[in-house]
């Protein structure tokens, strides 16, 4: 329970902030989710388009502090990786010979 007005005043924008972080982090689920799903199914032009909504959604969180920068840098960089190997053909087995 705060005990001053500025208290209250803080109370109510930590409450505030809180709600916006949890959107952006809803959004940021939702939109990887769609775009795992898309590579699921192999669909690979519509999931590049949704990568770029991805990367898009995790720079806008980095940028403004919901998600740390690293993380975003992080994500980005595993799911375009997904992507790629997704896109490239299965390379036939080399025989070893010694």
């Amino acid at each position: 329970m705060p005990n001053t007005k500025s208290a209250e005043k803080r109370v109510r924008g930590s409450a505030t902030k809180a709600a916006h972080n949890r959107r952006v982090r809803s959004r940021l689920k939702l939109v990887e989710k769609r775009y795992l799903a898309l590579m699921k199914e192999g669909n690979l032009d519509e999931a590049s388009k949704a990568l770029s909504s991805v990367a898009s959604a995790y720079a806008k969180a980095a940028k403004v502090g919901v998600v740390p920068k690293a993380k975003a840098s992080r994500k980005h960089s595993r799911l375009q990786l997904r992507l790629n190997a997704a896109a490239r053909p299965a390379a036939k087995p080399v025989a070893v010979t010694a």
